[in-house]
């Protein structure tokens, strides 16, 4: 069943033919997250950047422009080291967004959703280059309120 999954979204995705492909590992979530992450609709183009093929070449995960903008579904849900909690969200168009401590690229993980969704900003793009990716992750199921 999980292969079929994997193959449907795999069409659904699809991918444009980039000279170079993207090093981007595929994360290993469940089987409940493979079908959450089925149903994004990932376009061929985000804001103008064409999509790129990744390596190694996976259904859950996409990536845009050069340097690449790389959106990964499934991953493990993000904590503090030190504390084990999620620190701090912002709000962004109706979505919760973690974003690492760190310098450029930005690492973002969308929570308060049933599947962690993470996309890496190269510092090349616009700070507001994440108001796109919320188009693409808000319709994801949320969980309960105040639940990260």
């Amino acid at each position: 069943m999980l292969r079929y999954v994997l193959s449907g979204l795999l069409l659904t995705a699809g991918c444009s033919a980039g000279a170079v492909q993207v090093p981007a590992p595929s994360p290993s979530p469940d089987a409940a997250a493979v079908r959450l992450c089925a149903s994004l609709k990932l376009p061929e183009k985000l804001d103008g950047l064409d999509r790129r093929k990744t390596d190694p070449d996976s259904p859950l995960v996409a990536a845009w422009g050069s340097p690449a903008i790389a959106l990964r579904c499934g991953v493990p849900r993000p904590v503090d080291p030190a504390t084990g909690n999620i620190p701090r969200v912002d709000t962004i168009n109706g979505t919760d967004w973690y974003a690492a401590p760190g310098d450029p690229p930005v690492t973002w993980t969308l929570v308060g959703r049933k599947v962690y969704v993470e996309v890496t900003i190269p510092k090349k793009y616009p700070a507001d280059t994440i108001s796109s990716i919320t188009e693409l992750v808000k319709d994801l199921p949320k969980l309960p309120p105040n639940t990260y």
